[in-house]
């Protein structure tokens, strides 16, 4: 299963034209000071979708519209919803592929998170390439010897580690 993004223009619009739900499940979560109610769809039936053989094995489309609402103390604020495109050569049921998109999200935002409030990733100047790769590369490095070490706290870990360099030498295994 497979994201569509921006650089599959022609098939997205294609799906924005034709797309036909065969069947959905809708949910509604409340978390993280909003709620969001999420509709996945499913499209099994796609033999009219234009450019289908170009996809070999694509057995199913499915499409995510989701409503967020954040609340501010007693006050829900409406934006419009967010719709995002898969295809799956995997014949599941839609509360399947329900599942494992959110689980996807669940291990991108908690990764996102560690890397971005604990390293500070989005507030990083470093643009020119290839230093972004190069950074990236080495907060994965220090995330990885943290957990290795046998750290659940990446804030802790890091914290820890600049204080001095018996933690440091310990999780490069160095005497």
């Amino acid at each position: 299963m497979g994201a569509l993004k921006g650089n599959h223009g022609k098939i997205i619009k294609a799906l924005k034209q034709n797309f036909q739900a065969d069947v959905q499940v809708h949910s509604v979560e409340r978390r993280h000071g909003r709620i969001e109610a999420r509709t996945v769809s499913l499209w099994r039936d796609i033999a009219a979708l234009p450019q289908v053989d170009q996809w070999a094995g694509l057995k199913s489309v499915i499409k995510v519209t989701s409503y967020r609402y954040p609340l501010k103390g007693h006050a829900v604020f409406i934006k419009r919803p967010a719709v995002r495109y898969y295809i799956s050569s995997l014949d599941e049921t839609v509360e399947a592929f329900a599942k494992r998109i959110r689980d996807y999200w669940h291990v991108e935002n908690k990764v996102h998170y560690v890397r971005d409030v604990t390293q500070g990733e989005d507030a990083s100047r470093i643009r020119v390439m290839p230093l972004p790769n190069i950074f990236a590369s080495a907060r994965n490095l220090a995330l990885n010897l943290y957990r290795d070490h046998g750290f659940s706290n990446m804030a802790q870990a890091q914290r820890k580690a600049g204080q001095g360099l018996e933690l440091l030498k310990a999780l490069f295994r160095m005497k």
